[in-house]
């Protein structure tokens, strides 16, 4: 038996787990699933005879290289800044290793290492980054190939709610960490290039700054820009690409509901809130609001934003039941995003029967000879239910495959690496439509940069 040591078992590892379990009569695998939780680790064996769940402390050296040495290959689904020690253990016992996290410059530092002992350490293949790398560089790489030259890059890719549970007027649901999505944009502004010219969004208008996608069957989403699309320039070797853009996918009119928490600063993780944990919603609200001896709440906060109270803006914040004055945010010492969050969390957490769904999107245009053609590529992914999601499908999958393929020496390419080359995607890819996760290609004539999809 092969032993694949999985360290973390949260919501992401649920279809890497089964998907392993499935496979280890055929490919001789045991699984070892550690987490800081047994009830976790255990969670998903369901007494499988080729599985057990074990107490693993990532912070507990000992126990941490026992478990490393007694494996073949690690999966580490840990937050990113706990993969480090991990790999370290890795490079001393030369075990491979395979994570969904994007590659640190901690990580990148072992790369001369495991190359010399011959270690694949793949990261970056989840859902994104993952499922982008591998979708995108199979087309640049067959445009290449057939002497094309790529001209735009665009890639998108959001984690929503199914059509059959989108059920409020936001059109969405946690279906990930929610902290992430309080945070999203921050920490700096948006950076790309859009027809030679470079491009910044600052993060107090990134959310107006948004432009319109069309999926082949699924309607129209807006996208908002990612903090920084310039460094898939050398990653993808689009050197002279013209446009270069990547974002995030929601529902039309989610970002301009979301850009009036951006604007009264509720969003902001910087400071704390005093006695936060006994400040009803209505209190908190009131907190970024200016005084009045006569006002309301309510009506402080349509004057702010400017929006009348027959506006679908103003039933949204309704929705959101912000002016409760008997619910308390319960954390003390909160950030403002942290306040919201708890506020969210009463909304837009997924009800027992949701079904989440993942959508991604590229879209590339290339000259050829003279002439100017536009790939649009799409991959919509449904939930089958609270475990099994979308999100955990096609982060899990990816992970779960690549770790087999390692093991069977169809990747050998040593080194700190990321999905790129058509050793890792083809394969993977080919596999994934086994699970419904496939890309749809439309070829058309490149038109250039249509003005009229910018929204704000």
């Amino acid at each position: 038996m092969r032993n694949i040591l999985i360290i973390g078992a949260g919501r992401s590892a649920a279809s890497l787990i089964r998907y392993l379990l499935d496979k280890s009569n055929e490919e001789a695998l045991f699984i070892t699933i550690g987490d800081l939780s047994i009830q976790a680790a255990q969670k998903f064996t369901a007494n499988h005879p080729n599985a057990r769940g074990v107490l693993l402390d990532v912070f507990n050296e000992s126990q941490r290289k026992e478990a490393v040495q007694n494996s073949d290959l690690v999966i580490s689904m840990l937050p990113a800044r706990f993969h480090f020690e991990v790999a370290q253990d890795c490079l001393e016992f030369g075990k491979h290793l395979v994570t969904a996290s994007y590659v640190s410059d901690e990580m990148q530092s072992l790369n001369s290492k495991a190359k010399a002992k011959g270690l694949v350490f793949m990261n970056e293949i989840g859902l994104d980054p993952g499922l982008d790398h591998m979708s995108a560089m199979k087309i640049i790489d067959r445009i290449r190939e057939n002497g094309g030259k790529i001209i735009l890059f665009e890639s998108f890719t959001g984690g929503l709610i199914a059509p059959e549970s989108d059920n409020n007027l936001w059109n969405y649901k946690f279906t990930w960490n929610p902290r992430n999505v309080v945070l999203a944009g921050q920490g700096g502004s948006a950076e790309f290039i859009q027809e030679g010219k470079y491009k910044y969004i600052p993060y107090h208008r990134l959310f107006r700054r948004t432009e319109f996608i069309e999926v082949d069957g699924h309607g129209k989403f807006e996208v908002y820009a990612n903090r920084n699309s310039l460094k898939y320039q050398s990653i993808y070797k689009l050197d002279d690409v013209l446009t270069l853009y990547r974002g995030t996918i929601r529902r039309v009119g989610f970002s301009r509901s979301w850009n009036m928490f951006v604007q009264l600063g509720m969003t902001d993780d910087s400071y704390n809130i005093p006695d936060s944990e006994n400040l009803s919603y209505r209190d908190f609200i009131n907190l970024f609001l200016p005084y009045s001896p006569t006002d309301s709440v309510a009506l402080k906060l349509r004057h702010t934003l400017k929006i009348d109270q027959d506006d679908l803006m103003w039933d949204k914040l309704l929705d959101l039941d912000i002016f409760n004055n008997e619910k308390k945010i319960g954390i003390s010492n909160a950030t403002p995003a942290q306040a919201l969050q708890q506020i969210l969390m009463d909304k837009w957490t997924l009800d027992e029967d949701d079904k989440d769904m993942i959508v991604m999107y590229h879209k590339i245009g290339y000259d050829l000879g003279g002439k100017q053609y536009q790939i649009d590529s799409s991959m919509v992914a449904i939930g089958d239910d609270q475990t099994y999601t979308a999100m955990a499908k096609t982060v899990g999958l990816p992970v779960a495959i690549a770790a087999i393929k390692i093991l069977n020496k169809d990747i050998t390419t040593p080194g700190v690496q990321i999905p790129l080359s058509k050793e890792v995607y083809d394969p993977i890819l080919e596999e994934l439509e086994n699970f419904g996760i496939e890309f749809n290609e439309v070829e058309t004539p490149y038109l250039g940069y249509n003005p009229d999809n910018v929204s704000g």
